[in-house]
């Protein structure tokens, strides 16, 4: 997949590392969503756990161009909206 990100002016640096989060943290998620669904116009809002275990957002654009996405941000889930996915993906017992 190829993954273009939106370089903050400012730092010309990807703007997700003002978020603390990494490139690679990024293209696991979006290689892995446990959710994946519809954001603001036309964006696409990707949920899921790093190898890590970070649980992180991230943001995007589909591209034109087939298996190509533009990243807008990205970032660590804490407080009620990390519950709210916990709850969400919460194991059911057998």
């Amino acid at each position: 997949m190829n993954i273009r990100f939106f370089i903050d002016p400012r730092t010309d640096l990807p703007h997700i590392e003002e978020h603390r989060v990494s490139e690679a943290e990024v293209e696991e998620i979006l290689a892995n969503p446990v959710e994946d669904r519809p954001g603001k116009e036309g964006s696409r809002v990707a949920l899921g756990r790093t190898s890590v275990g970070r649980f992180l957002r991230v943001i995007y654009v589909p591209d034109p161009e087939p298996k190509s996405v533009f990243v807008i941000t990205a970032y660590e889930l804490k407080g009620k909206p990390l519950t709210a996915f916990r709850r969400r993906h919460r194991r059911k017992p057998k």
